[in-house]
């Protein structure tokens, strides 16, 4: 069977490494005062906690099979994404703060999408399930015939159904991925310091701001001010 990744040691590690983020990370402004109008958001690691679902995913499988047999990519893939499509989703699945966040952000008149490398229907049902999808004008996932990230794609589709310029648009994501394809697109990009690839997407250059917390993206928004993202 193909090697999956330990996602079980990488949720370990996320507490440390967002620990990390914010003590060590020095303060950094976006621009002089906040004007985004748009906020287009990455998905796993960044609104949801996508790997506790993804455990129990992996275990059902090695727990069904011969770990020792060879098994072809491609069908345990299918097999991956049909339990995906059955297993129930928690209601806390979403990281602290995210409920509120995009509650406040839509209340206020501001647009959302969502941009994500995550199959479409898989975006759609989890965001569903959990009551959120009706913050967003856009669930953008992954398709066949739609290049994924870092390719700018997606965040293309995703801006022209929230109607905006570049300028009065943040893209927020957790990974390297996410900032390369902010870059691509043209958009300013923040990281959210519990995701899982943000540790990583520091070592990019030029660095990347980082928010503390969903209610710092909140606030600055709605009061149109300047944000120190990071640790201080």
């Amino acid at each position: 069977m193909t090697q999956m990744p330990n996602l079980n040691c990488a949720q370990k590690n996320q507490k440390v490494n967002s620990f990390k983020l914010l003590t060590l990370i020095p303060p950094l402004v976006i621009g002089q005062r906040m004007a985004y109008r748009r906020i287009i958001f990455d998905l796993d690691g960044t609104l949801i906690d996508s790997a506790r679902l993804t455990a129990p995913i992996l275990d059902q499988m090695l727990a069904s099979r011969d770990v020792s047999g060879g098994a072809d990519r491609a069908s345990e893939l299918e097999e991956f994404r049909s339990i995906h499509r059955t297993i129930a989703v928690p209601e806390d699945l979403p990281f602290a703060g995210v409920r509120e966040t995009l509650g406040a952000l839509d209340s206020a008149g501001v647009g959302m999408a969502i941009c994500s490398n995550k199959p479409q229907f898989l975006c759609e049902k989890i965001l569903g399930d959990l009551g959120l999808a009706r913050h967003f004008r856009a669930i953008i996932g992954s398709a066949p015939d739609r290049p994924r990230k870092p390719a700018p794609d997606t965040a293309f589709l995703a801006l022209a159904a929230l109607g905006e310029s570049k300028a009065s648009t943040l893209y927020c994501g957790d990974s390297a991925i996410d900032v390369a394809t902010a870059r691509a697109a043209g958009l300013d990009a923040a990281l959210v310091a519990w995701g899982y690839g943000t540790h990583e997407a520091l070592t990019t250059r030029p660095q990347t701001p980082v928010l503390k917390s969903m209610s710092d993206l909140r606030d600055a928004v709605l009061q149109h001010r300047s944000l120190s993202l990071g640790g201080g």
